[in-house]
């Protein structure tokens, strides 16, 4: 009995272990892209003020944030991007910021056919839509999406170089004195 103990006890702190770095780091990505979606929203409601339009979007701001972060955390598991690491830092930047564009492509265009299939219509008419105007908006937005992933990416491909702790280090305490030590 008290092996079983003892074999099943180093599995659970493992387990416990992996959940919080995991939700970590959705929280850290999170947070990145909630900034950066609010700041979209803000600029969104006041331009269409302008033209006496009402619009309030924070709260899809932040599930939208939510969604994305967990599917940037499940294209890092899958190692999306992961065969460029041993480039220039901007360079590694931009590649995954663009593959994981086109993952965000990919996922948007999915839950577009859900939302149709769920509202009585056929895959068919969900990519006929698609193809009459929502397309250009998902491929805009998309490129907006690109930019804002691009200092994420590089911000989180400087912390793999650097190490946790030197990162840290350099973004919350003094910096200059963490990389020369």
């Amino acid at each position: 009995m008290s092996t079983t103990m003892q074999t099943e006890h180093p599995q659970n702190p493992g387990l416990k272990q992996k959940l919080g770095h995991e939700l970590i780091e959705m929280a850290w990505v999170f947070l990145y892209l909630a900034v950066f979606f609010c700041a979209l929203a803000t600029y969104s409601t006041l331009l269409l003020h302008e033209f006496h339009v009402s619009y309030f979007a924070y709260g899809t701001a932040l599930l939208n944030a939510l969604i994305m972060s967990k599917v940037v955390l499940l294209g890092e598991y899958a190692h999306l991007g992961r065969r460029h690491e041993g480039k220039p830092l901007l360079v590694h930047a931009l590649i995954k910021a663009l593959e994981f564009s086109l993952l965000m492509v990919v996922v948007h265009l999915i839950e577009e056919v859900i939302k149709h299939l769920l509202h009585g219509h056929t895959i068919a008419s969900a990519v006929r839509e698609l193809m009459r105007g929502g397309l250009s908006e998902v491929l805009a937005r998309n490129l907006v999406i690109f930019c804002a992933l691009i200092p994420l990416f590089a911000v989180r491909e400087l912390r793999r170089l650097l190490g946790d702790e030197k990162f840290f280090a350099l973004f919350f305490r003094k910096g200059g004195s963490v990389l020369t030590s």
